[in-house]
């Protein structure tokens, strides 16, 4: 077979790739195949739309996380009866999408608040003042990175444009007001600047009021890198929650400490039981923990957001974790629920609503944003797509998903299929991906002649197409292992492509980028594929 050694001029290798056959059609039952037994590693979660992992057990208590998939540095505001929580989305557009809560374990999603493409959005902060809402986004291009505001006057928007804030060399921005009304932006490590009072812009320059908790000198750490300032009031005290020990890298070097102050110019008094929340130990169910932000439950309890990557599942991103707080009769507080492998009585008071979201899309509706992001899109992007009778239209973009934008979503299951059918033009490839950024993927694409097979972000001509311009395919990533399965008349019988693929690797400590490994579709070449009735299923 021919075979592509990296990216480029793949139409002509395509075309002299039908050397080998497709292996022999099976029933549409014996198709998928038989699944390995499913891993025995304690409690279970429930299972929301489409078998998707839930966290709500049902019995008064939740199994972390609260938000599966690549959901990480939550920013949380509560908003009297409700809570509202965005993320880090990096280079997927739209981005920034919020999501809602009555009871910070059941969450919807409402919509994306980033629509321009501003760079690798970073840590944000959601905060509420005097009536508005406001978006702190630290934004990073390759060779440079500083933050900007967005703002709207309701939660669902609609948004502001980016205002650039002029703020090199800074990320994860935390809102606070002072004892004087004036309103602030703590910055990574330990400073803060002053903002004007509509919040839009910076006033002076950064200046330095706390020096972080440092760990000792021998435990395994990524890097000190003290990042994710969060701030808050209560009582006498203001509490900044930092995270320290870098992100990713060993999975316990990442951890929450805090700090406390009667003045927000210091001085901080570290607190005495620092670290508050760090993965002590390598089997433990969530690695790299950190980057945490208190709230108070509507039942008058305190609870902690904060992230982590799931140990053996670094693909799936870091991932949102609840943990009930306990506060002291010295005015300090401690986060609890252990490693949280086990269940967690669910905050008192509030009401759950309907978890999640089905990632099947007959593309009778526009999940543009909610679910369907494109990767690092141009100017202009969004206009490849067109719906119309179920059917979604993707003009081609470049000569493979390297060298053009794939349509993405996040998901949070261990193991799934996605099922799609698909029809092209000519001088067109289309097909499903597993994707984390452009040099780095996998998944099977097709033009009227020839498959091809996209692996390690490498393109590799393969046999010949029997099913010409219109297909069936299914993608399976069973906890990693990776198969496809093509149909062409209409799903009656399937065959097994002879290509698979194991994807443990395709995650931040091999690549770097803190992305996650998500499913999804592209066109590439000259015309435009067409998709029908995209179908996800999480399986046991």
């Amino acid at each position: 077979m021919a075979d592509l050694s990296r990216r480029g001029a793949l139409g002509s290798l395509l075309t002299g790739a039908a050397a080998a056959a497709a292996l022999p059609s099976t029933s549409a039952a014996e198709g998928v195949g038989s699944l390995p037994a499913k891993p025995k590693t304690g409690p279970t979660w429930t299972k929301g739309v489409e078998g998707q992992r839930k966290a709500d057990l049902g019995d008064g208590t939740f199994l972390n996380p609260i938000l599966a998939g690549d959901r990480p540095d939550p920013s949380i505001l509560k908003d009297g009866d409700d809570y509202y929580m965005t993320h880090s989305s990096f280079d997927a557009y739209p981005g920034l999408l919020i999501w809602h809560s009555k009871d910070l374990v059941n969450w919807a999603p409402v919509g994306p608040a980033l629509k321009t493409n501003i760079g690798s959005v970073w840590a944000p902060e959601l905060c509420k003042h005097k009536g508005r809402y406001y978006l702190y986004i630290p934004a990073k291009f390759p060779k440079n990175n500083t933050s900007y505001v967005i703002w709207a006057d309701k939660i669902e928007g609609p948004w502001s444009e980016p205002i650039d804030l002029k703020l090199p060399g800074y990320i994860d921005p935390g809102h606070i007001v002072d004892e004087n009304g004036e309103r602030w932006l703590f910055l990574s490590g330990g400073d803060r600047i002053k903002l004007a009072p509509d919040g839009l812009s910076t006033v002076g320059k950064p200046e330095h009021v706390y020096n972080p908790w440092r760990y000792p000198d021998d435990w395994d750490v990524e890097g000190f890198s003290p990042e994710g300032p969060k701030v808050m009031k209560k009582g006498e005290y203001f509490y900044m929650i930092t995270a320290v020990g870098g992100t990713a890298g060993p999975p316990t070097g990442h951890m929450v400490i805090a700090a406390r102050a009667r003045s927000l110019g210091g001085p901080w008094e570290n607190h005495p039981k620092n670290p508050l929340v760090r993965t002590v130990d390598n089997a433990e169910k969530w690695w790299s923990r950190g980057h945490a932000t208190l709230v108070e439950g509507s039942g008058g309890e305190w609870w902690s957001v904060y992230h982590g990557y799931e140990n053996g599942f670094w693909t799936l991103g870091r991932q949102t974790l609840l943990a009930p707080v306990t506060w002291t009769k010295d005015d300090w507080f401690d986060i609890g629920g252990g490693d949280l492998a086990k269940p967690i009585r669910k905050p008192k008071g509030g009401t759950a609503v309907q978890h999640g979201m089905a990632l099947s899309d007959d593309f009778s509706t526009d999940k543009y944003g909610v679910q369907w992001n494109f990767f690092d899109p141009k100017p202009g992007e969004q206009d490849r797509i067109s719906r119309s009778n179920g059917v979604l239209s993707l003009k081609g973009a470049g000569e493979a998903p390297s060298t053009g934008s794939p349509l993405i979503f996040v998901n949070g299951d261990q193991a799934y299929e996605i099922e799609c059918e698909i029809e092209i033009d000519p001088e067109t490839r289309a097909g499903l991906i597993l994707f984390y950024d452009r040099q780095l993927y996998c998944g099977l694409g097709f033009d009227t002649k020839n498959f091809v097979t996209h692996q390690y972000g490498i393109e590799r001509g393969r046999p010949a197409n029997p099913h010409g311009s219109k297909m069936l395919m299914r993608l399976r990533n069973n906890r990693h292992i990776v198969a496809f399965h093509t149909s062409g008349d209409g799903g009656k019988t399937w065959k097994r492509f002879d290509r698979g693929m194991e994807v443990s690797g395709y995650h931040h400590n091999v690549r770097g980028g803190f992305l996650m490994l998500k499913p999804g579709l592209y066109a590439a070449g000259k015309g435009s594929a067409r998709f029908r009735n995209f179908k996800y299923r999480a399986l046991d």
